[in-house]
């Protein structure tokens, strides 16, 4: 079966930067089933937008409902049902905010940040076999693709044009 969305692109030419993205969102969409399989073995299994929430506190401890439904860019009833559910598993607690009694302030609980924990070193032994199993050859070209991808992600050159 073809990875989500594959089947969806026109075939592009064998070379050229259209085909170069069409290859980097394969693997994408391989790396994404690979960091989806890898958190479902998780001890919890949670959904993405639970797991993304707990990413979310876990950067921003004490946020207010109302700063987590605007970083995850949902609905503040959908929000506050998403954190009825992980409350209830364990892994956030509601508090008064020390400011203003009416506020919540969301936090992880011991237990959501060992889920957390444990997603990650699911995720990076799943990584970690697939790389094991690549050529050094290719192991090395993909790493300095990576570091100029991420490079000129964040520095894009200038347009040449304008």
């Amino acid at each position: 079966m073809a990875p989500h969305g594959e089947a969806d692109r026109k075939p592009a030419q064998a070379d050229g930067t259209d085909a170069v993205a069409g290859r980097i969102a394969d693997a994408v969409d391989g790396l994404a089933e690979l960091w989806t399989t890898a958190a479902a073995e998780a001890s919890v299994r949670l959904s993405a937008h639970q797991l993304r929430a707990l990413h979310a506190l876990e950067a921003a401890p004490g946020e207010n409902l109302t700063m987590l439904a605007e970083r995850l860019d949902a609905g503040l009833p959908t929000v506050s049902r998403l954190c009825d559910r992980l409350e209830a598993a364990g892994l956030l607690l509601r508090e008064a905010a020390p400011h203003n009694r009416r506020e919540i302030n969301l936090r992880l609980t011991t237990h959501g940040r060992e889920v957390l924990a444990e997603v990650a070193e699911l995720r990076s032994r799943a990584l970690t076999e697939v790389v094991r199993g690549m050529e050094p050859d290719d192991r090395a070209a993909l790493e300095q693709g990576l570091r100029a991808f991420v490079a000129t992600l964040r520095d894009p050159p200038a347009d040449e044009d304008g």
